[in-house]
C-alpha cells in the first residue's frame, strides 16, 4: 500500500513540475509543499532527476548526430571507419541506459491511473449538509433574481406609461361657434357643425384650445351638445345668462357673438319673424349680418337671455338669418339627463346681465362663447 502511495505522490510531483495540473490541483499541491517538507524535498529531487534525463536525451541526440557525420565521412572516403567499434559503442550505450529508460516509461504509464487516486486521497471529503445548504442558497439567489427582474420590468413599464406622448398635430377643416350652458363644460352648437367629426376642439377668446366630444345630437333640430374633456380646462363658477323658454316679440333688439374668423365678432339686429324658413316653428327669423362661422353662436336679447341658436342663413336674401328657438335646449337636456352622468345638470334660470349696458353684457358673455373646430 505504501509503495502505491509513493508512486501516486511521485506522479503528482512530476505533473506539478511539468505544469499539467489544473489551477485547483496546483493550489492544493503548493499548500501541501508548504506544510510537508518531505513532499517539498521530493519535488526538488525529482526536478533535478528530470533535468538529468533531459540532458541525457540531449547527449544521446548529440552522439547520434556525431555517428551520422562519422558514417557520412566514411562513405565519402575522407576517414577510416571502425564499424565494429562504432556498433559496439551503440550497444554499450543501450545497455548502460536501458534501465533508466525503463523507469521513465513506467512512470509515464502509471500517471493516468494514479493521479485521480492521489487527488481523492489528499482532498477533503465533501460535506453533504453544507452542499445542501449551498444548493438552497443558490436557489434563493435565483428566486431573488427572478423577483428583482420582474419588479424592474414592472417599474420600466410604469415609467414608459408615464412618459407623455407628443400630441399629434390635427388640421381642422371646418368649424363654427358654440356657447356654455353648464359651468362644468357643456356647450351648445349646431348639429351640422359637428356632423361626421373625427376630432372636435373648442377654443376660447384667449386662443386656448380644449378637446371636446359629442354627448347629444339631434340632426332634425340641428342641435348638438358637446362636453369639454380636457385636463387643462377649469370649470366656471357660474354662467351669467339664462336660457329662455318663451318666444320673443317681433322687432325686439337682439345681438349675437360668434367666430366667423379667428376672433370673436359681435353683431346686432332684431327679430323679424317668429317662425323660420317656410313657416318652420322650430326656428325664428332674425335680421342680422351673419357668416357661416357664426353657426352655433348664441342669440341674446337686451335682458341677457339666450333666445336662440344661430343656425342657417338664407343665401337667396341678404341679411336673412334663422335661429333655433332656445326652448329646444331645455328639451335636449331632458333627453341627456336619461344618462345618469348628466342627471344633476340644471340650466340657469336667472340672468345677471339684466340692466347692464350692451358693452358690459358683451364683456361678460364673450368668455363663454367658443370657436368650435372640427376635423
Amino acid at each position: 500500500m505504501k509503495e502505491n502511495n509513493d508512486i501516486m505522490i511521485l506522479d503528482a510531483v512530476e505533473r506539478y513540475i511539468r505544469g499539467e495540473m489544473n489551477p485547483d490541483e496546483r493550489l492544493y499541491f503548493e499548500n501541501l509543499r508548504k506544510t510537508n517538507s518531505e513532499i517539498d524535498q521530493l519535488v526538488v529531487e525529482h526536478t533535478l532527476f528530470l533535468q538529468q534525463m533531459n540532458r541525457f536525451g540531449e547527449w544521446k541526440k548529440f552522439k547520434s548526430s556525431l555517428h551520422d557525420v562519422h558514417t557520412d565521412l566514411a562513405q565519402q572516403g575522407k576517414i577510416k571507419a571502425d564499424k565494429l567499434k562504432g556498433g559496439a559503442r551503440v550497444v554499450y550505450l543501450w545497455k548502460k541506459y536501458k534501465r533508466v529508460a525503463a523507469i521513465a516509461a513506467s512512470i509515464a504509464g502509471v500517471t493516468a491511473l494514479t493521479i485521480s487516486s492521489l487527488i481523492w486521497s489528499i482532498s477533503p471529503k465533501p460535506d453533504n449538509k453544507k452542499l445542501q445548504d449551498l444548493s438552497r442558497d443558490l436557489q434563493k439567489v435565483k428566486e431573488d433574481q427572478r423577483q428583482y427582474k420582474s419588479e424592474v420590468t414592472k417599474e420600466v413599464t410604469s415609467l414608459k406609461n408615464k412618459i407623455p406622448v407628443p400630441p399629434t398635430t390635427i388640421t381642422y377643416k371646418s368649424g363654427g361657434s358654440g356657447f356654455i350652458i353648464d359651468a362644468k363644460g357643456l356647450l351648445v352648437t349646431n348639429a351640422h357643425v359637428v356632423k361626421n367629426a373625427k376630432n372636435i376642439a373648442v377654443q376660447n377668446k384667449s386662443g386656448t384650445t380644449f378637446n371636446a366630444t359629442i354627448v347629444f345630437i339631434d340632426a332634425e333640430k340641428d342641435l348638438a351638445i358637446l362636453k369639454i374633456e380636457d385636463e387643462n380646462f377649469k370649470p366656471f363658477s357660474s354662467i351669467p345668462y339664462s336660457i329662455s323658454k318663451s318666444s320673443t316679440d317681433l322687432a325686439e333688439p337682439i345681438y349675437t357673438l360668434g367666430y366667423p374668423r379667428d376672433e370673436i365678432v359681435y353683431g346686432e339686429g332684431y327679430l323679424s319673424a317668429k317662425t323660420g324658413f317656410n313657416g318652420d316653428t322650430l326656428s325664428c327669423q332674425i335680421s342680422i349680418p351673419a357668416n357661416p362661422g357664426n353657426s352655433g353662436g348664441p342669440v341674446m336679447n337686451k335682458q341677457g337671455e339666450v333666445i336662440g341658436i344661430l343656425s342657417t342663413r338664407e343665401t337667396a336674401a341678404e341679411g336673412v338669418v334663422f335661429a333655433l328657438q332656445a326652448r329646444h335646449i331645455h328639451k335636449a337636456l331632458n333627453e341627456l339627463r336619461k344618462d345618469t352622468s348628466y342627471q344633476r345638470i340644471k340650466l340657469s334660470n336667472r340672468s345677471s346681465l339684466s340692466g347692464l349696458a350692451r358693452t358690459q353684457q358683451v364683456k361678460k358673455v364673450e368668455d363663454y362663447v367658443f370657436m368650435v373646430k372640427v376635423n
